[in-house]
């Protein structure tokens, strides 16, 4: 009788392990469709630009900088969100004043001409292109446009918008990022009056229709997949995008923009996401101003600005390329007395301000920064709510 259960017991077991290695064997395998979709996976690249507004040194930032003569250190300023700038692929800033060398007094406004150490920290800090068309680029004159640029040589920080020749101006700038080629452009509405010299009406690319079509249209001969377009335009301080941006946004559309971002209001204004017109994207997008990154303007709306993150995909097999997702992440310039010193520090609205580490921030300073990120977030998404804001 033992050995009759014992045999029964043997062919259960048996049965069971058979079964048991058999559905482990088969779950190990990728079904048809999931070895379809790793394939299709692995055709897809991808890259995630970051782009911020306005990078403006005042003279009051350089004397909180100062270290000893003609040396600074604004590495500070950029310590919150350095970890976020160098995650992305590549990240565009505007810088709204001139390089034009330690040998020129240095100045904030109305005619900005920053250290050079401002330049190294936006390095450090993870930016890989500066925009230089806007209407303080000629505040030192030639001079100043043709120092500013040799030094982002130099440091190998790449630029546009502004240029030391003719040929510098019509080699556009396209970048491989991840396999994918883009182009930067970049226009200015105007220099503050300040007159372009005859012999050098290459020194910045000033907003016209007919130039940025031509432009536009080089970009794509050349082998540009994408296009990015960034205006420097609208009315200082308004929160909403005028007649002129609006036209001027739509004029470009025409032209086959992909991507059109705006600064100079210093303050954040509305996005939203547009149908392309003999652009490689299906859905363009469009911000009208990014705001303030850092600057000493202290009032509200203008202590603000936007980490904007594009993730742009390609699939090699079909050649089609698409806007995967639009994040943001607002921020903050603080100005005050840390625990080392007086100090900018940009904090991007994912700290957590209770934490031990920003204990110097007083009850007054973190309802102003609390109601800066809420700003940002209405007035950003005020347009088109698809677009997701960073919590992590």
């Amino acid at each position: 009788m033992k050995k009759l259960i014992y045999i029964v017991l043997f062919i259960i077991t048996s049965i069971g392990s058979f079964f048991y290695f058999q559905n482990h064997f088969y779950s190990e395998r990728e079904p048809d469709e999931n070895r379809e979709a790793l394939s299709n996976y692995d055709s897809i690249l991808t890259a995630t630009i970051s782009f911020v507004g306005d990078l403006m040194c005042h003279s009051v930032q350089f004397s909180y900088a100062w270290v000893e003569k003609d040396s600074f250190d604004f590495r500070g300023v950029f310590r919150e969100v350095k970890p976020l700038l160098s995650s992305a692929d590549f990240a565009i800033g505007n810088l709204e004043t001139v390089i034009a060398g330690n040998g020129m007094s240095f100045s904030g406004y109305p005619y900005f001409n920053a250290p050079d150490d401002f330049l190294y920290a936006l390095k450090d800090a993870g930016f890989d292109l500066l925009v230089t068309a806007n209407n303080h680029a000629l505040d030192q004159g030639f001079k100043g446009v043709l120092n500013t640029i040799n030094k982002m040589d130099k440091i190998s920080l790449n630029h546009t918008g502004t240029f030391v020749s003719e040929n510098d101006r019509d080699s556009i700038k396209i970048f491989n990022i991840n396999g994918i080629e883009i182009a930067v452009l970049a226009y200015s509405y105007g220099t503050n009056g300040i007159s372009i010299p005859k012999s050098k009406n290459f020194i910045i690319n000033l907003i016209d229709g007919n130039r940025i079509k031509s432009d536009i249209e080089f970009a794509r001969k050349s082998g540009a997949e994408l296009v990015i377009t960034y205006f420097h335009f609208g009315e200082e301080y308004e929160r909403e995008p005028n007649i002129y941006q609006k036209g001027g946004v739509q004029e470009t559309i025409e032209a086959g923009a992909d991507i059109i971002i705006g600064s100079h209001p210093h303050v954040v204004q509305p996005v939203e996401f547009f149908k392309t017109h003999n652009g490689n994207l299906d859905t363009g997008f469009v911000a009208y101003s990014l705001g303030n990154f850092i600057s000493n303007q202290r009032w509200r709306y203008s202590d603000s600005g936007v980490i904007l993150n594009l993730k742009i995909s390609k699939n090699i097999k079909s050649d089609s390329l698409y806007l995967e997702k639009v994040s943001y992440l607002p921020v903050w310039v603080f100005k005050g007395k840390t625990k080392i010193k007086n100090e900018y520090i940009i904090f991007p609205s994912n700290i957590s301000i209770d934490d031990s580490s920003y204990s110097f921030l007083t009850r007054v300073q973190k309802n102003l920064m609390l109601q800066s990120f809420s700003d940002t977030k209405e007035i950003l998404t005020r347009y088109d709510q698809n677009i997701s804001l960073v919590t992590e």
